[in-house]
């Protein structure tokens, strides 16, 4: 996690809109020795546009998902006192060592061995308000901003239903009194406990009516590993939850780390293990959950996705949901009017930073309009101050139609973000602009 501070904003301030902020740009640093290989890139010779945040055309670029800066302790005064004990924090045992204690995680050892510095120390220091993250989202050409929480992912991390609503219900006021001025241009998910059905139901009308461009909820509705006798997504008692989110018009997000603890594995290797198996890999079920059951089928303007999961396995769930409803006929229900796959694609969505095989495979399985970029500002795995130089190396054989979608297109019609008329010099821009605006 890293850290935040509280921001301030004059009453009355008068705040631009998206359409008169001016394309700003920084010098960015060089980076140090951990962090050169963010500079390798072919460059773009015969791109039509460009990604580096200097060009004359410049891709309108989205990031589909980046991480706000919470103040150190913006839970407490938005929760009942009772609730004190049981929130995050940090804890120190009689040896003196640090623990991150998370009601649903397993206890984690803060063990600094070095402190840091250069790129990594820019990383955790930037972005603290929505002024400076304007600016620093500038230095990589991104225009605007889908966000999640940073220490708010452990809203879910409890099977106590009521209390994981009180801290999404308090993410979500300290969101929209933070980034309610700035929506068309940073625009934060709200956060939704579901095993609390009714209090999530009336968040989601509360929410809607602010303005809130979409909502993010747990990969599993109750937390923690596996259990049959769980609620999950595909069984009847979550109808009334697709009715009301395709009631108000919302996009759904299934952040990863938000169904289980991901600091599952410990020693060798723990970092990369808990990060691809225990992260990453559980952020399918969302979604399959929802193809499979008839959940989709049933409510065809749900749009859902996962973010930060990568694309590279997307292809693959399509055709393992597929093979499944053939092969396993016997035992499929509810039958379907299409395949899983037909569902996703109309529907779904999901996010990356730097994935290589799904950009392969993207074309070939007509997922275009399906993959949404990010540079996951400003944590550790993301692309950003050098995404330019990532999206080079990535993004080389698509077409700069094909570019355009992924990097800022898709999002902004998902999430009804508007396009700043610079952008509208061409066709499929303007066609996204003029679908948003109706």
């Amino acid at each position: 996690m890293m850290d935040g501070m509280s921001t301030t904003r004059c009453p009355g301030a008068v705040v631009p809109s998206l359409q008169e902020y001016p394309a700003m740009t920084q010098i960015i640093p060089e980076p140090d020795v951990a962090n050169v290989w963010r500079l390798e890139t072919p460059g773009n010779e015969g791109w039509e546009r460009s990604a580096r945040p200097d060009a004359a055309d410049k891709f309108f670029m989205v990031s589909a998902d980046g991480h706000v800066q919470e103040p150190r302790d913006f839970f407490r005064p938005r929760i009942p006192a009772e609730y004190h004990e049981r929130l995050p924090g940090i804890v120190i045992d009689a040896k003196g060592d640090q623990f991150q204690k998370t009601e649903g995680f397993r206890a984690a050892k803060l063990e600094w061995v070095q402190p840091f510095e250069g790129h990594e120390h820019l990383r955790n220091h930037s972005g603290l308000t929505p002024e400076e993250r304007i600016t620093d989202l500038a230095i990589d050409g991104t225009d605007a901003e889908i966000l999640f929480p940073n220490k708010g992912l452990v809203v879910w991390a409890t099977k106590d239903a009521h209390f994981s609503h009180l801290m999404c219900k308090a993410w979500n006021e300290w969101a929209w009194e933070t980034f309610a001025p700035f929506n068309d241009r940073l625009a934060p998910m709200a956060c939704i406990a579901p095993a609390s059905l009714d209090e999530a139901l009336a968040e989601i009308q509360r929410v809607a009516a602010l303005g809130f461009k979409g909502l993010c909820l747990p990969c599993k509705p109750v937390f923690g590993p596996p259990d049959v006798d769980d609620l999950n997504y595909n069984l009847k008692e979550f109808e009334p939850l697709w009715s009301c989110i395709t009631d108000v018009d919302l996009p759904v997000t299934f952040h990863v780390s938000t169904g289980r603890d991901p600091r599952t594995s410990r020693s060798n290797g723990g970092a990369v293990i808990n990060y691809t198996i225990h992260s990453l890999a559980p952020t399918m079920e969302p979604l399959v959950n929802i193809c499979a059951s008839g959940v989709a089928e049933r409510h065809p303007t749900l749009r859902f996705g996962a973010i930060e999961a990568g694309i590279g396995w997307v292809p693959w769930m399509l055709e393992a949901m597929d093979e499944a409803y053939l092969k396993h006929h016997m035992w499929v229900r509810p039958k379907l009017d299409g395949l899983p796959s037909d569902y996703f694609r109309r529907q779904g969505f999901s996010s990356f930073q730097e994935d290589r095989s799904g950009l392969a495979l993207a074309r070939e399985f007509n997922l275009m309009d399906n993959f949404l970029w990010a540079n996951d500002f400003p944590h550790h795995e993301g692309s950003w101050p050098y995404s330019a130089q990532a999206i080079e190396r990535t993004m080389g054989d698509l077409t700069d139609g094909e570019r355009a979608k992924i990097l800022g297109l898709n999002s902004a019609r998902i999430f009804k973000l508007p396009v700043p008329e610079r952008y509208r010099n061409h066709d499929d821009a303007a066609t996204v602009a003029r679908e948003i605006e109706g």
